[in-house]
């Protein structure tokens, strides 16, 4: 029997009934056969002689008589009011948040993120999550430097008498500020571009616009080029978008929601696309300047990451990048409908070459397209301003031509 097991009952029993004339030896005899000590048949047999048979029949206590370390009941109270009035006032309120609040209010003694856990569970404010996977196997990509990269979203709230509309929510991926946010009344391109460059004016170019492949955000992959797409493009921003049917890739987008929506939900009902943005607004200005977010390391505030590191370097406009006389090479992927899109013009290949790899040279007269052998496959002059489509010249089906 492992020495932290307790003693069974049948074994105290016929201890505390153990005849004072037994035989010599039968002691030792008794706690081999039962996976005992002779110390604790001892120990049971004393106790049954000082505080009788029925305290014998029941295990010690192992709880220590003192415990310094032991959270106070006031303290207790403290963590538990902090934490209402956080759920209150529509933030986090998970351990880590009730921690850090804590602090920030000068509290002492802050019990730890364990403790208050603990807290939470005996106080039946918390309920137990025993699937949960641990911080600790979470594995983060986080781009180097704000402007590096911003994630942008949209999601569905309701207005008073049931009335739908959609809130653009803008981030940036490094430091998770909470870049600019847009009340419209639909999901559309008109109200991205407007999220979009509402955060451009206050936080610079990006580098990179991540989105996921709805047709108002970037339908790329679905063969078409969108409005948001060529707003971004023509200022040097690279528009990416993640795997469909991988909503992980835009995690961050996704945690950022449902943030926001514990926040409105403590809210009065907006009227209004303006109320709802006064709303969304205050909820920006918590997120970014009061709010310690889990994600960060050290537990900062999203602004206090964006001022921390220099940000990235602005792209440059699409009118700055290909100067007269330069030669430039890039590597594309032609759309389903055998298009590719060059300076805001559709320039069509073939349907023959969907979905693999070719290869642009754009020189001051002209638009080279070759294959992923290096074989030249189309070769067209630039068109006149204002035209956004250009065919390849050749009925449909054909095998492209080689120069």
């Amino acid at each position: 029997m492992s020495p932290f097991e307790p003693v069974d009952p049948r074994v105290r029993l016929a201890i505390t009934q153990w005849p004072p004339d037994a035989p010599r030896g039968s002691v030792s005899t008794f706690c081999a056969e039962h996976g005992i000590s002779r110390k604790t048949f001892y120990a049971i047999k004393k106790r049954a002689e000082v505080e009788g048979q029925a305290a014998a029949l029941e295990p010690r206590t192992r709880r220590p008589r003192l415990s310094p370390n032991r959270t106070a009941d006031a303290v207790k109270a403290q963590a538990i009011g902090v934490r209402a009035a956080l759920e209150q006032s529509g933030l986090d309120h998970g351990p880590i948040s009730v921690h850090e609040k804590m602090k920030a209010l000068g509290m002492t003694p802050v019990p730890s993120t364990a403790a208050l856990s603990r807290i939470f569970r005996d106080a039946g404010v918390a309920r137990v999550e025993p699937r949960k996977k641990p911080r600790a196997s979470f594995r983060r990509f986080v781009y180097p430097a704000p402007n590096a990269c911003w994630q942008l979203d949209g999601t569905e709230y309701v207005l008073t008498a049931g009335r739908k509309c959609v809130i653009f929510q803008l981030i940036d991926d490094h430091s998770r500020l909470a870049v600019a946010s847009h009340v419209a009344w639909g999901e559309t391109s008109k109200g991205a571009i407007a999220v979009v460059a509402k955060g451009i004016t206050a936080h610079g170019v990006p580098q990179r616009l991540l989105t996921d492949n709805g047709a108002a955000l970037n339908p790329s992959r679905r063969g078409a080029v969108g409005q948001l797409v060529t707003y971004v493009t023509a200022l040097g921003v690279e528009a990416i978008t993640g795997k469909p049917y991988k909503p992980t890739t835009q995690g961050r987008n996704e945690r950022f929601h449902q943030t926001l929506f514990r926040f409105l939900d403590k809210q009065p009902l907006a009227a209004s696309l303006e109320q709802l943005q006064g709303q969304v607004d205050l909820f920006d200005q918590v997120y970014n300047t009061e709010r310690p977010h889990q994600g960060l390391p050290g537990r900062i505030t999203p602004l206090q990451a964006w001022e921390a590191t220099p940000k990235a370097d602005p792209p440059r406009p699409r009118n700055q990048q290909r100067p007269v006389g330069w030669d430039g090479i890039r590597r594309t992927t032609v759309a389903a409908n055998g298009i590719v899109q060059v300076r805001q013009t559709r320039f069509h290949v073939t349907r023959l070459l969907a979905g693999q790899s070719v290869y642009l040279v754009e020189t001051d007269q002209h638009l080279l397209v070759f294959d992923d052998q290096g074989t030249q496959v189309m070769k067209y002059r630039w068109p006149r301003p204002g035209i956004k489509y250009v065919g390849s010249g050749r009925p449909r089906g054909r095998q492209p031509r080689t120069l």
